[in-house]
C-alpha cells in the first residue's frame, strides 16, 4: 500500500513540478534523469540533504510530498524525492555546489529553498519546512465537486447517487425516478426518452432478476447500495445490440479497504422497512465481500375504476368497474464475492448472487354489465395474485493487463430463475354468495450461459482499437393452466383454455471492433460495427413456432468536440429489440377479466436508428446540457387491444409486428452551485411522437390507426450541507399524460425531502424522508379507444411515506491501492415488458413470467 500511494503521490507531483516533467518518477529513491540532461551526465558526490515538511496550520507531517533539487547555475534539476508517511525526505550522493529545492505538494502552495551551498561530505538539515494550504483554490473545487452530482462524459450521463440522502431506505425506483433523461411511472415502470425499450444492467453486468420485470428487480436493489447510475444513449459496438431506447447501469458501492469491516443500514416507515449488512474482508492479494438485504412493503393501497364500451357483432356491452387493493412484498438480496491478484497484471473475481422476490396483491373487484337486450349483470371478483421468484448469478472473470489500456479478459455467467406468476379468484353473485372460483398457474424456468472475450489496445497515443466475441446460450421454459370449480369441490382443467407449455431456445453468435481516435485540437471520434446472429428454437404444446433465425448488423458513431468549456456531440446507433416472455408467453391472464393479456410466440425483433446531437457548457457556477434526438423503429412490438369474442365486456391485449414509432424531441437539464454547500438543478424531457399500427374493425378486418401527440415531463431537485453533519435535500417531478396508440395515458407527480445527521465520528447517521406528505392520494386517468371499444379507467395510490433511517459503521480499515478488477459479462439485449401500469385500465398486476435472457 505504501509504495503505491508513493508511486501515486509522486505522480499527482509531476503535474505540479516542472522539476519533475524532466524524468520519470517511481518508488522513493531518486530518479534517474532523462539521457541528455544535467543529472544524466552529473557524477555522484558524498554531501547529503535532509528534512521533513508539515502543514503550517496544524503543524502535522505531510507525507509524500515532491522534493526536487535544481542546480542554481544552469537551473536544471539534477535530483529528486518524495517524503515518506511521517514527512521526512533525504537525497545523498551529491556533489559540492550550489543549489536550490522545490518543495510542492496538491493543495499546498510551491515554497523554494535557495542558496544552498554544499561541500564535500557535507550533513545538511533543512530541519521542518512548513507549507500553508491553498484554502481558495480548495473551495473552488468544493464548489465542482457539489455540481458534479449529475457529470456528463463522452458517452454517458452520471448521476453520483451516494450523495442523495433522501433515498434511505428505499429502493432503486426512488433513486432512477431523479435522475435525467429517465421518468419512472408510479408502477416503476422505466422509460428513457419515452421508451421503455432499454437494458438495464447492474455493475456492467445484467442479471435474471432484471430479466424478468425491470420494475419489480428496481424494488430489490437497495438505494443506499447505489454509488451512480449511468445513463448511455448511444451504446457503441462494444455493447449487446438490444435496447433501442438505450443502457442504464446501476453502479453499486464497493470499497477498496484492507482489513476487517461490516456496514449496518436500517429503516423503518409507514409503508415500508429495511435492514441491511454488508461486510468485507481484505489481506494482501485476496478479498472477500458479503452482503445481505431485506426490504418489506405493506400499507399500500391501490383503488381503481373503469368504465367501458364495447361491441361485439352489434351487441354492445357497458362494463362499470371499481376495486379495491392492496399489496405487500418481501424482497431480499444476497451475495458473495471473492478477488485474487494472480500477478502484478492479471486479477481473478468469482461471485454468487441470489434475489427473492414475494410479492403478492389482493384485489375486490365490483362489476356490473349492462348489455343490449339484456338485464344488468353484478358479480365481485376478489382476487390473490402472487409473484415469486428466485435468482442465482454465477459468475467468473478473469483480467490480464499488459500496459496501460491494453488488455485482454475473458468473462463467463451462468444466471437461473425460477419464477411463478399464479393468481386465485373467488366470483360471487350479486348477493355477496360465492359461486365459483378461478385458478391460473404459471411457472416459468429462465436459465443462460455466457462466454465472452474482449481485446482493447492503444495505437500510438491517440487510438484506442477494440475486438471482441460473445456468445449467449438461453433457455427458457413456461408451463401455464387455467383451473375452474364450483363454490365447493376440486379445481379441473377449462376446456375453453387447455394448458399448454411455451420452450423456447435463444442462442446468439456476436462479434464487434470499434475503433476511437482522438485528435491534438480535441476531436474525438468512436465508430465501430457489431454482428449478432441468433438461432432461434421455440415450440408450444400444439407445435413449433416458426420465428426462424436472423442475423443482424448494428453500426455506431459517436463524435465530440471541446472548446472553451463547451462539448459539442454528434451521434448514430442501429439497435435491436428482441421480444421479451410476457410478450411471447400464450398463458391466458385473466386475473381481471375485464382486461386480460395473451402473448405472441411468434414476434419477431424490431430495429431502431437513434440520432442524436447534445451541447454542455460549463458558465461559471452552472452546468447546462441540452440534446436533441430522433428515433424511428419499423417493426415495432405494438399492444393489440380488442373485445373478446367469448367474454362479454372485455378487452383482450395481445402483441404484434405491426407497429411504426418516429419520436423527436429534447432533454434540457442545468445544474447549479448556489454556494459550496449549496446545489440545485432543473431538467425537462420533452417529445414528439407518432405512433402507428393495426386493430380490429366491427367486420374483424384489419383498420390501420395512427395517434400522434406530445410527451412532456420534468422536474427540480436541491441538496445543501451544513456545518456539524447535517444536510437536506428536496426533489420534485411530473410526469404529463403519454400518448399510446389506441388512446392516453395519464400523468402523474411525485415528490420527497429528507434530512441527515452524520456523527462526529463520521461512522454512522440517522435521517428522516417524507414523500408525497402533502396530499392523501394521486389519480393517474387513462383513456383508450377504438372503433370496437372505449375505455376509461382511473387508478388511485395511496403513496404518502416516511422513513426514519439509520447507518453504522463497524471495523477499521486501510485504504488499499485501487485496482482493475476482471471485467464481467454484459448481457444487455432483452426487451422487459412494454406495458406500464395503468395501461390495461384495470390496475390487476399483469402475467406471464419474465424475458427470454
Amino acid at each position: 500500500m505504501t509504495k503505491f500511494l508513493l508511486a501515486f503521490a509522486i505522480l499527482l507531483a509531476t503535474l505540479q513540478s516542472p522539476a519533475f516533467a524532466q524524468f520519470p518518477v517511481g518508488g522513493a529513491a531518486a530518479p534517474k534523469a532523462l539521457p541528455g540532461t544535467a543529472g544524466d551526465q552529473t557524477p555522484k558526490g558524498s554531501a547529503k540533504i535532509s528534512g521533513s515538511v508539515a502543514d503550517s496550520t496544524s503543524s502535522q507531517p505531510i507525507e509524500f510530498v515532491s522534493i526536487a533539487l535544481y542546480n542554481k547555475t544552469t537551473n536544471q534539476a539534477v535530483d529528486g524525492t518524495v517524503a515518506d508517511e511521517k514527512g521526512k525526505f533525504s537525497l545523498t550522493k551529491i556533489m559540492e555546489g550550489e543549489y536550490k529545492i522545490l518543495v510542492s505538494f496538491i493543495g499546498y502552495g510551491e515554497k523554494t529553498i535557495s542558496n544552498i551551498k554544499l561541500t564535500k561530505g557535507q550533513e545538511l538539515d533543512l530541519g521542518t519546512i512548513k507549507l500553508s494550504s491553498t484554502t481558495k483554490t480548495l473551495n473552488e473545487v468544493t464548489v465542482t465537486g457539489q455540481a458534479a452530482l449529475i457529470e456528463e462524459k463522452v458517452d454517458r450521463l452520471v448521476y453520483n447517487a451516494e450523495k442523495d440522502i433522501t433515498a434511505k431506505g428505499g429502493d432503486a425506483t426512488d433513486i432512477l425516478r431523479k435522475v435525467p433523461l429517465l421518468t419512472v411511472d408510479l408502477d416503476g415502470n422505466v422509460s428513457l426518452r419515452g421508451s421503455q425499450n432499454i437494458r438495464v444492467l447492474i455493475n456492467n453486468k445484467p442479471s435474471t432478476i432484471i430479466a424478468n420485470s425491470v420494475a419489480d428487480a428496481l424494488k430489490q436493489i437497495p438505494a443506499d447500495q447505489i454509488k451512480s447510475v449511468e445513463v448511455i444513449t448511444s451504446p457503441s459496438a462494444k455493447y449487446d445490440a438490444e435496447g433501442s431506447g438505450g443502457i442504464i447501469n446501476i453502479i453499486t458501492k464497493k470499497n477498496s479497504l484492507q482489513g476487517l469491516n461490516l456496514n449496518v443500514d436500517a429503516g423503518v416507515g409507514n409503508r415500508g422497512s429495511m435492514l441491511s449488512l454488508n461486510g468485507g474482508y481484505r489481506k494482501g492479494k485476496a478479498g472477500f465481500t458479503i452482503g445481505g438485504f431485506g426490504r418489506g412493503m405493506y400499507n399500500t393501497i391501490t383503488k381503481t375504476s373503469l368504465e367501458q364500451t364495447s361491441t361485439v357483432e352489434n351487441v354492445s356491452t357497458v362494463t362499470r368497474q371499481t376495486g379495491d387493493g392492496s399489496s405487500r412484498g418481501l424482497f431480499g438480496n444476497y451475495n458473495l464475492g471473492f478477488d485474487y491478484d494472480i500477478a502484478k497484471n492479471q486479477s481473478l473475481t468469482a461471485g454468487v448472487k441470489y434475489g427473492v422476490r414475494n410479492f403478492s396483491n389482493q384485489q375486490d373487484l365490483m362489476t356490473r354489465l349492462s348489455k343490449t337486450g339484456s338485464s344488468d349483470i353484478t358479480t365481485s371478483r376478489d382476487v390473490d395474485a402472487r409473484n415469486l421468484s428466485g435468482t442465482v448469478d454465477v459468475n467468473l472473470d478473469y483480467l490480464h493487463t499488459f500496459k496501460p489500456q491494453q488488455e485482454w479478459s475473458v468473462s463467463t455467467l451462468y444466471s437461473r430463475n425460477d419464477l411463478t406468476n399464479d393468481f386465485d379468484a373467488n366470483i360471487l353473485n350479486g348477493n355477496s354468495e360465492l359461486t365459483s372460483r378461478q385458478r391460473n398457474l404459471n411457472k416459468n424456468l429462465n436459465q443462460e450461459f455466457t462466454f465472452q472475450s474482449d481485446y482493447q489496445t492503444p495505437i500510438k497515443k491517440n487510438q484506442l482499437l477494440e475486438f471482441g466475441a460473445k456468445g449467449i446460450f438461453r433457455e427458457v421454459n413456461s408451463d401455464y393452466s387455467f383451473l375452474v370449480a364450483e363454490a365447493v369441490g376440486d379445481f379441473r382443467p377449462e376446456t375453453d383454455q387447455p394448458a399448454g407449455e411455451l420452450t423456447y431456445h435463444q442462442n446468439i453468435a456476436a462479434g464487434y471492433t470499434s475503433y476511437t481516435y482522438t485528435t491534438k485540437s480535441r476531436y474525438t471520434f468512436k465508430g465501430g460495427a457489431r454482428y449478432e446472429h441468433t438461432f432461434i428454437d421455440a415450440s408450444t404444446n400444439e407445435g413449433s413456432v416458426g420465428v426462424g433465425n436472423y442475423g443482424v448488423l448494428v453500426p455506431s458513431f459517436n463524435a465530440s468536440k471541446t472548446f472553451k468549456g463547451t462539448t459539442v456531440k454528434l451521434a448514430y446507433n442501429r439497435r435491436i429489440q428482441r421480444p421479451g416472455l410476457q410478450q411471447l408467453n400464450p398463458n391466458f391472464n385473466s386475473a381481471n377479466p375485464q382486461n386480460i393479456t395473451i402473448g405472441n410466440p411468434e414476434l419477431r425483433p424490431e430495429l431502431t436508428n437513434n440520432f442524436e446531437v447534445g451541447l454542455s457548457k460549463n458558465i461559471k457556477k452552472t452546468f447546462v446540457n441540452a440534446t436533441f434526438f430522433g428515433r424511428v423503429t419499423n417493426n415495432a412490438i405494438s399492444q393489440v387491444r380488442a373485445p373478446s369474442d367469448t367474454l362479454a365486456g372485455a378487452i383482450v391485449t395481445t402483441y404484434e409486428n405491426i407497429g411504426k414509432q418516429h419520436a423527436y424531441g429534447t432533454n434540457i437539464f442545468a445544474n447549479i452551485a448556489a454556494t459550496s454547500k449549496i446545489n440545485f438543478g432543473v431538467f425537462l424531457n420533452a417529445f414528439y411522437t407518432k405512433l402507428a399500427g393495426q386493430t380490429l374493425g366491427q367486420d374483424r378486418k384489419t383498420i390501420e390507426l395512427t395517434n400522434t401527440g406530445f410527451n412532456v415531463s420534468g422536474g427540480v431537485f436541491s441538496q445543501a450541507t451544513f456545518k456539524n453533519g447535517w444536510g437536506a435535500q428536496a426533489f420534485g417531478f411530473m410526469q404529463g399524460n403519454q400518448v399510446q396508440l389506441q388512446g392516453m395515458q395519464g400523468g402523474f407527480g411525485f415528490y420527497t425531502v429528507g434530512v441527515k445527521k452524520e456523527f462526529n465520528n463520521k461512522k454512522g447517521s440517522v435521517g428522516l424522508a417524507a414523500e408525497n406528505f402533502l396530499s392523501k392520494r394521486f389519480r393517474m386517468h387513462t383513456e383508450l379507444n377504438s372503433i370496437q371499444f372505449n375505455q376509461v379507467s382511473d387508478i388511485y395510490m395511496y403513496n404518502r411515506g416516511v422513513r426514519l433511517t439509520f447507518t453504522y459503521k463497524i471495523g477499521k480499515m486501510t485504504m488499499d491501492a485501487p485496482k482493475r478488477k476482471a471485467k464481467s459479462v454484459n448481457n444487455d439485449d432483452v426487451k422487459s415488458d412494454g406495458s406500464g401500469g395503468g395501461q390495461s385500465g384495470g390496475g390487476a398486476p399483469a402475467g406471464g413470467g419474465g424475458t427470454p435472457r
